[in-house]
């Protein structure tokens, strides 16, 4: 189970487990003062590290005072990752998503909005009987509560609940927002005592540069401030450049009272998939059963297809180039699920992933005349790739740019996927310059227009933004049979995918673009909600108007995102050409390094297949130095 207060990026472990008796064994993560400053990417390694634990493993995370995060802005936060039940949760419930191949729920995602309401809720029916409510006991109790509640419905499609329960414990030691949870905790492991709980504490150990000898301090004050808040960590997670030296471990042990062998070096590796290998050489796993009293019930961790992923990610050189268009570039954790899709179809189709961050706005004709350099180097960039993509966004800045980049992807035969306002962006410029409708327009960014092709849906709120969209995992069927997205799907008849939208294709018009070339292969069960466009004429020109990267997993890339690169390397025809609709590459370099290929993540049903090969190949995090795959982003200042 995790527990995050949404403030910081890599947090403490709480682990928690149920040995013969009614109680589940939990985990918490939690990260020191410092952490936030050397550790850009969220969950980059908390995530194997839990993965590396020998059982099942449940989820719970993000206590802000928001409710939600659907309504924060994508600069501020990152991503919101959408769940199958339609909760707007924070993005890094989508990297437990795919690294333990889960589906959550929005009961999972705790915010500090969620416990206050619960608690105000329960005080406006009289639950507390006139008692003053306070923050000890009603919001401790209710935070332990939740926790207890959902740790107990199982996650990975078993019955009876997991074995362990993670809780990360986000923001760092010292923010007041965490000062409830940390309270709610520090009760919590009293009430189930030794054995049933374990803190994960991860710290920096910097090097500085001048010196080059690794410092201790910030680790030993982090864990001090964590004691005098009620919380001892059992093990010590220390994030570093480089190995750290055994005489740094027997200092961090003396000062922080945690035993030698429960000291974890987390340092840098070449890629994401060596550190469960870095885990199982440092014993991690068997810290974690000692500590949980499981070392009779757990298995030894079964790390070969790990070991491959990370000798496959190192042998891979020839690069496949996509342009991401799209307003939030700045922040390349607003489109982290898009770059995980793309990362796991790239090397499942053997070739290392380089994205171009292509600031929309600056492939517009304003930029080229107020920012000339800016504009002729996007269009560089746009021209240069093998494949274009354009994500999800919602508001009209860079619009222009966005239709533009559509417009060079369909007339030059560029690959092209378009997700959700991309396949509307699609629509958009397919009705301006084929059906030579100049007005042609969305009604989110001109409710006046006189061609509206987008349209607000009817059941859509104006005046509330939180929670009010189409939402969740809702099932597309295919209309076209032989169309590309239906093979790559594996010749099902429909798929279920995730959504997040306010707008949609008008369906009154849908005619009018079939008539002209343009096809709608994918539908809702009602017929007229469009989910899925494809030109038949064109190499790959695909718009979904659902989010296919929320359901991409390591090893089982999203099929539209694995058309895309397919395409972009020239693959796609040796991919869809399988007997029976059964998704393999006949490329010969596909099987040339000995590791089987993967098969598609189809979401769906319809038609009985034999199950695909499994694959050694997994997905990764993304980092500018080259662990997973290499961003060149280009911005106008």
């Amino acid at each position: 189970m995790l527990l995050d207060s949404g403030c910081g990026y890599s947090q403490t472990p709480f682990f928690l487990h149920r040995p013969a008796s009614t109680l589940l064994p939990f985990l918490i993560l939690g990260k020191s003062p410092w952490c936030d400053r050397w550790f850009p990417m969220r969950l980059r390694y908390r995530v194997p590290f839990s993965f590396a634990f020998c059982g099942r493993q449940q989820p719970i995370l993000d206590p802000y005072l928001n409710t939600d995060a659907g309504t924060m802005s994508p600069f501020e936060h990152g991503e919101v990752f959408v769940l199958d039940d339609g909760g707007e949760v924070d993005l890094d419930l989508g990297n437990y998503e795919r690294f333990l191949d889960i589906k959550l729920t929005r009961d999972n995602n705790i915010t500090t909005g969620k416990i206050y309401q619960s608690v105000i809720d329960k005080e406006r029916r009289g639950d507390y009987l006139g008692k003053t409510v306070q923050v000890v006991p009603h919001i401790t109790d209710a935070i332990q509560e939740w926790i207890e509640r959902v740790a107990m419905i199982p996650v990975d499609g078993k019955e009876g609940p997991a074995d362990v329960c993670v809780i990360e414990l986000g923001g760092t030691i010292g923010d007041i927002e965490s000062m409830p949870f940390i309270e709610a905790l520090g009760q919590f492991s009293y009430r189930v005592g030794p054995g049933n709980f374990c803190l994960v504490h991860v710290s920096l150990v910097p090097v500085l540069k001048a010196v080059g000898e690794p410092k201790t301090k910030p680790t030993q004050h982090s864990v001090r401030g964590l004691r005098g808040l009620g919380l001892t960590p059992n093990i010590l997670a220390c994030r570093s450049d480089k190995p750290l030296d055994i005489n740094i471990k027997e200092k961090l042990s003396l000062f922080c009272h945690v035993p030698v062998a429960n000291i974890i070096n987390l340092h840098d590796v070449t890629n994401i998939w060596h550190i469960p290998l870095l885990l199982k050489e440092q014993k991690a796993h068997e810290a974690l059963l000692k500590l949980l009293n499981l070392q009779g019930c757990a298995e030894e961790p079964m790390l070969e297809e790990w070991m491959g992923r990370a000798k496959l990610y190192d042998m891979l050189h020839k690069t496949v180039r996509i342009a991401m268009v799209g307003k939030y570039t700045g922040l390349s954790d607003s489109y982290l699920s898009v770059l995980k899709a793309l990362l796991h179809a790239s090397v499942a189709c053997r070739r290392k992933l380089v994205v171009d961050w292509v600031p929309s706005s600056d492939l517009e004709e304003t930029a080229a005349k107020e920012a000339p350099e800016a504009y002729n180097a996007a269009w560089r960039l746009l021209s240069g790739a093998d494949g274009i993509l354009v994500p999800g966004g919602f508001g009209d800045r860079g619009v222009q740019g966005k239709i533009l980049a559509a417009k060079y992807a369909r007339e030059n035969k560029i690959p092209y996927l378009g997700i959700c306002l991309g396949m509307q962006i699609a629509v958009i410029e397919f009705a301006r310059s084929v059906m030579n409708l100049r007005e042609a327009n969305s009604m989110e960014f001109d409710p006046d227009t006189t061609a509206p092709v987008v349209i607000f849906m009817p059941e859509g709120s104006k005046t509330h933004m939180g929670g009010t969209m189409r939402l969740g995992s809702r099932r597309t069927f295919f209309t076209v049979a032989d169309c590309k997205s239906a093979k790559l799907y594996g010749k099902v008849s429909f798929v279920d995918e995730r959504h997040r939208h306010r707008y949609e294709v008008n369906p009154d018009m849908v005619p009018e673009f079939e008539k002209a070339g343009l096809a709608f292969v994918g539908k809702d069960e009602t017929g007229k909600r469009m989910e899925i466009i494809e030109l038949s004429s064109h190499p790959y020109y695909v718009g979904v108007q659902f989010h296919p990267e929320f359901k991409s997993r390591p090893g089982k890339p999203s099929a539209v995102f694995l058309g895309l690169i397919a395409a972009s390397c020239r693959q796609l025809d040796s991919w869809l050409q399988a007997s029976n609709g059964q998704i393999s590459p006949a490329a010969p370099h596909a099987h040339s390094n000995g590791y089987p290929s993967p098969r598609t993540y189809r979401n769906g049903g319809g038609s009985l297949k034999k199950p695909a090969v499994k694959s050694l190949v997994n997905g990764g995090s993304f980092h500018s130095n080259g662990n997973g795959l290499h961003v060149h982003q280009h911005s106008s200042t």
